[in-house]
């Protein structure tokens, strides 16, 4: 008997069978990017913008007929890392189109081209570090090079682009916004999850980006779509699950599509065929999924210094804390003082420890929010 595999994918893009909804969103998407359109995508993280994107590219109109390149930045720190993951993703993505796809591109890498090696079929590698990197300039000039020169038509999607914005050179935006001004073979993606960061840098009329995208951001999945997605890959799997339980994970983690889907994969994996999965199953799966990370959350706080420490599990007890830096907050919390919160929030910001938006802080992992609270209440 075949095996059944959980449907529930929490890592990458399986395919339309396990994509939830977003016909809206695809549409619209792809209708901008064919029609010529630069697109600045926005939401929090995790709400699937990359798997979105991925959705995109396999549209026929545009997976018979573009390159299509995912390059993510979000750990990126400088110029050269940026140009050396854009050079490593598109290499990657062509190498299996075969050597008419890839040879163009890696002719035209004139600055790096001792970084490139060769199995003994003949198969590009990219073999550099960053720190081969010499003139990140000239290197990104070759690579725009290609792409305005490509055999087909691309399209390039930078995930996490507001990264560029912590290089600290002052040059990067006017650079890129250059080369994708003058770039008419190709149409660009930038993704991003720091809203205050993705507004400033595409509606500021000081900066480079403005006015040179169509600005989408991106909403969260409607809970009845989110609902009917589970019960189906339930049943067609010959289990049961009762719409309730998408209900309650939809609220209590806020329609935030990753956390939803880790649950419901532990959930499916909990449920023997023929069975039905109750709404009082869920706080075991959860409970084990925060177990199962345990011992990483531990290695967390040890690393960070006390004051962030204690801030960052003062943010999580409120769930969505405000007015940091007043009386209330800190008598509350116990905390030292107001100029220590200062210090703190800027760092585990960040670290990507929290999140900030419209003047309320939260946890920016839910899971770990979960942990800390229950770590507080002795549980």
């Amino acid at each position: 008997m075949e095996k059944v595999i959980n449907p529930f994918i929490t890592t990458g893009y399986a395919g339309a069978t396990y994509f939830c909804d977003r016909e809206q969103e695809t549409a619209d998407l792809t209708r901008m990017l064919v029609n010529g359109n630069n697109v600045a995508l926005i939401s929090p993280r995790r709400y699937g913008k990359t798997n979105l994107i991925r959705h995109c590219f396999a549209q026929p109109v545009i997976a018979d007929n573009y390159y299509t390149f995912i390059i993510d930045i979000y750990s990126t720190k400088s110029v050269a890392d940026l140009v050396y993951r854009l050079g490593l993703s598109i290499l990657e993505t062509l190498k299996p189109m075969g050597r008419k796809a890839w040879e163009k591109f890696v002719a035209v890498l004139a600055s790096v081209r001792q970084g490139i090696g060769y199995d003994a079929f003949g198969n590009p590698s990219w073999m550099m570090s960053i720190g081969d990197i010499a003139t990140p300039t000239t290197t990104l000039e070759e690579i725009f090079y290609y792409l305005e020169h490509a055999d087909k038509p691309c399209i390039v999607a930078i995930d996490e682009f507001q990264q560029i914005t912590q290089y600290g050179d002052e040059l990067i935006e006017a650079t890129l916004r250059t080369h994708v001004q003058y770039c008419t073979n190709t149409h660009f993606i930038f993704s991003g999850s720091q809203r205050h960061l993705m507004g400033q840098m595409f509606t500021s009329p000081a900066r480079p980006f403005y006015q040179s995208v169509a600005i989408y951001n991106l909403p969260l999945l409607p809970e009845d779509k989110y609902t009917e997605f589970c019960v189906r890959l339930f049943e067609e799997r010959g289990k049961h699950v009762s719409p309730e339980v998408p209900h309650a994970l939809y609220e209590r983690f806020e329609g935030v599509t990753y956390y939803m889907q880790r649950v419901m994969n532990e959930l499916f994996a909990r449920t023997s065929a023929e069975e039905t999965c109750t709404e009082e199953q869920i706080d075991d799966a959860i409970q084990y999924i925060i177990l199962t990370s345990a011992t990483t959350y531990e290695d967390l706080m040890y690393q960070l210094p006390e004051k962030q420490s204690l801030v960052l599990l003062a943010i999580a007890k409120d769930g969505k804390a405000q007015n940091l830096t007043s009386g209330k907050f800190i008598k509350r919390h116990g905390l030292l003082s107001a100029s220590s919160v200062k210090s703190a929030v800027p760092a585990l910001l960040d670290k990507g420890l929290i999140t900030h938006e419209k003047g309320t802080y939260q946890v920016y992992d839910k899971f770990l929010e979960l942990w800390l609270q229950r770590r507080a209440s002795g549980r």
